[in-house]
């Protein structure tokens, strides 16, 4: 049973704060969430109705938050077979007080300098002087390779972390600041950063709908032009009925351009929306990690706003009116019909001057 739910503990992590749920809450879509978080994320978003953080389905109104009971039992089930952590995978961070098996630490301590499991990092909510320390998710502390101290400040002048005695040795006159007060800084960038591209998205996922409508109402009114030609060809004799056949093909071939156009236009948005839809999500992990040393040596590698080409808005118009087509072939159907009974008409004079004591009784009917 415990080694069932080592493997799948993982999946009881609230997506928001990538810890064991807390009061969990299921939201419509059938995400569940820590009910702070989910409540924190939808206060966050100022820029577009709620949605799940994962799949991204949106709601017209905050749905009721109620704790899921089931959920609620599995984890406390799971909290309390895991007490004493799971042992470290390759890559994860370790435990530095286990000795026999390395558990993976659940958090970095930066006062002490050391990662703790569940187990070992107890006394830190237990022991009043060290509840002060300062606890951020398992990391592996980075410490300044010459004075072997916490990487405290930044230097803007060499754009590097350093320690308060770099402050005052080798980088001493140099542009620096704390490495907080630099994250914030840059934290504000990322977010500006998010906000354009929340605007670019949302612009793009308009102009797909709006593309879309504009799609659908040109195949209808495709599909009008093709029944009202059929309808006026048929009133017409038998030898007509090539002439419509041509006339539909066209329409459609027309037709099918337009749709062709229309279905690469919609996998660009689509995949323009999908890039900053990842770009997004990219940005917004990174801003959930608590290590400013880490946050401020990646930040490089976060996607920049002003970096991203703006692409021109895409608009699709059809190349022809179907209602036109419409017109001109019932207007060509009346002059036809007009032809026809004067050409009927002609015939029928020139039999009957041809012949004019006996007018065969088929001629007759035209005049």
């Amino acid at each position: 049973m415990a080694e069932s739910l080592f493997q799948t503990k993982d999946q009881y992590n609230c997506s928001v704060c990538l810890e064991l749920m807390k009061d969990p809450a299921t939201i419509p879509c059938g995400h569940s969430y820590c009910m702070s978080c989910i409540k924190a994320y939808w206060e966050q978003d100022e820029f577009s109705r709620p949605r799940c953080p994962q799949c991204r389905h949106e709601f017209h109104t905050k749905p009721a938050l109620n704790k899921n009971t089931m959920l609620a039992e599995i984890l406390e089930k799971l909290r309390n077979t895991t007490l004493q952590g799971s042992p470290a995978q390759p890559g994860e961070v370790v435990c530095d007080l286990c000795t026999d098996i390395k558990l993976r630490a659940v958090r970095s301590c930066l006062e002490c300098r050391a990662s703790y499991c569940e187990t070992h990092l107890q006394p830190h909510y237990d022991i009043p002087a060290l509840k002060k320390h300062k606890l951020v998710v398992a990391t592996e502390i980075q410490t300044c390779p010459r004075h072997d101290k916490l990487l405290e400040a930044f230097c803007r002048t060499d754009n590097m972390c350093i320690c308060l005695s770099c402050v005052m040795d080798e980088h001493k006159g140099h542009d620096t600041v704390s490495s907080a007060a630099e994250r914030d800084e840059k934290q504000a960038t990322l977010e500006a950063n998010k906000c354009t591209f929340v605007t670019k998205r949302k612009k793009r996922e308009k102009e797909l709908h709006e593309l879309r409508e504009a799609t659908e109402a040109h195949a209808q009114s495709a599909q009008q032009s093709v029944e009202d030609t059929e309808l006026a060809f048929t009133s017409l004799v038998s030898f007509l009925e090539k002439n419509c056949s041509e006339v539909i093909e066209k329409i459609r071939a027309q037709e099918e351009s337009y749709l062709d156009q229309s279905a690469d236009l919609q996998e660009q948005l689509e995949l323009e929306i999908a890039m900053l839809m990842g770009q997004e999500d990219v940005i917004d992990k990174f801003l959930q990690t608590e290590d400013n040393v880490y946050f401020l040596q990646n930040f490089k590698n976060m996607p920049s706003a002003s970096g991203a080409e703006e692409s021109p808005s895409r608009t699709l118009q059809p190349v022809v009116s179907f209602s036109a087509v419409s017109h001109m072939v019932y207007e060509f159907k009346e002059k036809l019909e007009i032809f026809w009974k004067q050409k009927v008409n002609n015939v029928g004079e020139i039999l009957m001057s041809s012949c004019p004591e006996e007018v065969p009784p088929q001629v007759q009917q035209f005049t």
